[in-house]
C-alpha cells in the first residue's frame, strides 16, 4: 500500500492531480483515514475486502486532502467515500465493493490490474 499525498493550491490543480493519481495507480482507494486506521465504517469495510484479496493498492486519505475530498465527487459523479478506482475506472463505494467481493467478482478484477506482492 502506498499513501498518495498532495498539496494542490487550486481547483484546476486538484482536478489534474486526481486524474494523475487515477492514471498512475492501477488500484486506488480514496478513503477516510488509512488502511491501518480507517476513520469510517464504510472505508474499513472496503479495506477489509481489499486486504483479503492480498494485492497491493494505493490509497488517498481524503481527510488529509480537503481539496480532493471536495473535487473528486464532481469528477467521479459519485458523492460518497470510499471510492475504489481500478484501471482508471470508478468501481464504486463500499456497498458495491463488498457486493463484488462476496460474489467473487472483485478478486479477479484486482488480480488482473495489481501485481502480486513481492516476497
Amino acid at each position: 500500500m502506498s499513501d498518495v499525498q498532495s498539496t494542490p493550491d487550486s481547483a484546476n490543480a486538484t482536478e489534474t492531480l486526481i486524474r494523475e493519481q487515477i492514471a498512475k495507480h492501477p488500484v486506488l482507494l480514496y478513503m477516510k483515514g488509512t488502511p491501518q486506521f480507517p476513520q469510517c465504517g464504510f472505508s474499513a469495510r472496503a479495506i477489509e475486502a481489499l486486504s483479503q484479496i492480498g494485492r497491493p493498492f494505493a490509497y488517498v486519505n481524503i481527510l488529509e486532502n480537503p481539496e480532493i475530498r471536495a473535487t473528486l465527487p464532481r469528477i467521479a459523479n459519485w458523492p460518497t467515500f470510499p471510492q475504489l478506482w481500478v484501471n482508471g475506472e470508478l468501481i464504486g463505494g463500499s456497498d458495491i465493493v463488498l457486493d463484488m467481493f462476496q460474489k467473487g467478482e472483485l478478486k479477479p478484477l484486482i488480480e488482473e490490474h495489481s501485481p502480486a506482492q513481492q516476497a
